[in-house]
């Protein structure tokens, strides 16, 4: 369980990135008041939660439904996580984890900004989705398990909502160098885990028994 929740956590943070989600907020927030700044920061995450959540636990029913099998979601799911995972050690941004250069446009001239872009896709992505359907999916139906993979997601939620109390006091302490060492690191390890994530799904496919 210990192995599941390192995995979850290591997971979900990469693919959410509390820190980056963070810095974008205090971007987009310049002239908020204090009050309205937590009040978009609580509406986000609620919401975020309830859309990850929703995710995680009909995700794989959905897919069943629609005649995709576990294989091609974890080769697919390792194949949207790789490429997250490239652009986090390149200390590059993409849609999967933030927002397009016309989304961040449309969002500055916003008020309230706590449904789009801060709810989804900044804390609620594609990579987010995508990666709690396929941990859910590993888990097998073990209660256990999938108890500590949707703990290890409020936890990263959770702490995503104290970095967003504190935005502009983490932009200050960490600064440009110190966001893109921390995002370059959790690269590195979700890109190990998508690359398996693949293999895992190759093997699971019978592709390799077929060509035998």
């Amino acid at each position: 369980m210990i192995e599941t929740a390192i995995v979850a956590f290591t997971t979900f943070f990469a693919t959410i990135g509390p820190i980056d989600v963070a810095a974008m907020f205090a971007a987009l927030t310049p002239h908020a008041s204090p009050a309205e700044r937590r009040s978009m920061a609580l509406r986000g995450t609620l919401i975020s939660s309830v859309i990850l959540v929703f995710f995680a636990l009909a995700g794989e029913i959905l897919l069943s439904t629609l005649g995709i099998s576990l294989a091609a979601l974890k080769v697919s799911g390792g194949i949207l996580l790789l490429l997250i995972g490239i652009d986090m050690v390149f200390a590059r941004t993409s849609g999967g984890t933030s927002t397009t250069e016309d989304e961040a446009s449309e969002a500055l001239a916003k008020k309230d900004i706590s449904v789009f872009p801060l709810a989804t896709p900044l804390i609620a992505g594609p990579g987010t989705m995508g990666a709690a359907i396929l941990l859910m999916a590993n888990a097998k139906g073990d209660l256990i398990a999938e108890s500590v993979v949707i703990g290890a997601l409020l936890a990263v939620i959770l702490l995503t909502l104290l970095l967003l109390l504190l935005a502009t006091k983490v932009q200050q302490l960490l600064g440009v160098t110190g966001m893109h060492v921390i995002s370059r690191v959790f690269g590195v390890l979700l890109s190990a885990l998508a690359v398996q994530f693949m293999f895992d799904g190759i093997a699971q496919s019978g592709l390799l028994q077929a060509t035998h």
